[in-house]
């Protein structure tokens, strides 16, 4: 599958969006700053002045009332995609999520197909102030009836898009901001994945599991560059955070033996216990060694003058990989 990661995922996504905007008449953008600025990341440049302001609105300075507003435009049979501009900024509408949008078609007896799409550009890089380094995926995958996934490339950002139109349920969308600028080689031996939701194998291998997902598979993937002669690393890329691909998972780890989870946010209650959990659970007479995970410190983000202090760096998974072959 070549050109996997070929393209700015920032291009890649206003280009997937504007598609969306043309082929269905339901779809309706919605965000702070997102119709005349064109987003604070310039996702959306350009689609209010092609598609109009009642497609693309610009809205108040408050996130409850933006997903509030796109809980309502569902019911009525619209296909709103909101925006939140940073991860830190999505809490103040956890109400509407969990307890609203999360429960409706549950409520209803499943008579009203809530599509919703939440857009959360998440993680480090921007070197902002406090609130705009967050990576709070974790806390949302946790709740029941939300579908959350962290796309890192282009094509894989549009099949979620794609699934969220597809099958009913609020889907959360977090966007690894370090990826919306850069691009990177192609990766030509790339396995396909099964399904929409399922993980995909960016590196096939037979001597131990790389787990990642968001920015981190760039990391990863250098990092089991760096010991090819020496170990054959697979790197898994969940794609999906909830639903999880734990067939996918367990068929690598079950072929490697070793299983290491590597991700930007806190593995401490999130993405990578969960992953730990699953092949201790299931997987743990094929385990060679003990399952290790990485990630940033159990604490708020720092400052941006340190913020690369707690981001897990390529030596780190090369250090832990090679642990784990010991």
């Amino acid at each position: 599958m070549s050109g996997i990661m070929g393209t700015g995922l920032a291009a890649g996504i206003n280009g997937t969006l504007a598609e969306l905007l043309e082929s269905d008449e339901r779809v309706v953008l919605l965000g702070e700053d997102i119709g005349r600025l064109g987003g604070v990341f310039r996702v959306t440049r350009g689609l209010q002045e092609r598609f109009g302001p009642e497609r693309v609105r610009d809205a108040i300075l408050a996130e409850s009332a933006i997903v509030g507003q796109a809980i309502g435009m569902a019911l009525a049979g619209l296909v709103p995609m909101c925006e939140i501009q940073f991860d830190g900024f999505s809490f103040p509408a956890a109400n509407q999520l969990v307890t609203q949008a999360a429960r409706i078609g549950q409520r209803w007896n499943g008579r009203d197909d809530l599509h919703l799409v939440v857009r959360i550009p998440s993680g480090g890089g921007t070197r902002a102030v406090e609130h705009h380094a967050d990576s709070n995926e974790g806390v949302f995958a946790a709740v029941p009836g939300l579908r959350v996934a962290y796309p890192s490339t282009v094509e894989d950002h549009r099949d979620v898009l794609a699934e969220a139109l597809a099958l009913p349920g609020p889907v959360l969308v977090y966007e690894p901001i370090p990826l919306y600028w850069k691009r990177s080689r192609a990766l030509p031996d790339a396995v396909a994945p099964r399904n929409r939701t399922s993980a995909r194998v960016l590196r096939p291998g037979r001597d131990a599991t790389l787990v990642t997902y968001g920015a981190m598979t760039r990391t990863a993937l250098d990092a089991a560059d760096a010991l090819a002669e020496s170990v054959d690393v697979e790197v898994l890329d969940l794609r999906w955070l909830s639903p999880l691909d734990e067939d996918g998972i367990l068929a690598s780890v079950r072929r490697t033996g070793r299983l290491v989870v590597a991700q930007e946010s806190s593995p401490t209650h999130g993405v990578g216990a969960e992953v730990a959990a699953l092949a201790a659970e299931r997987a743990f007479d094929a385990l060679r060694a003990p399952v290790r995970r990485l990630g940033a410190p159990h604490r708020p983000p720092p400052p941006a003058d340190v913020e690369a202090s707690i981001r897990i760096q390529r030596d780190d998974i090369v250090q832990t990989i090679q642990e784990v072959m010991a």
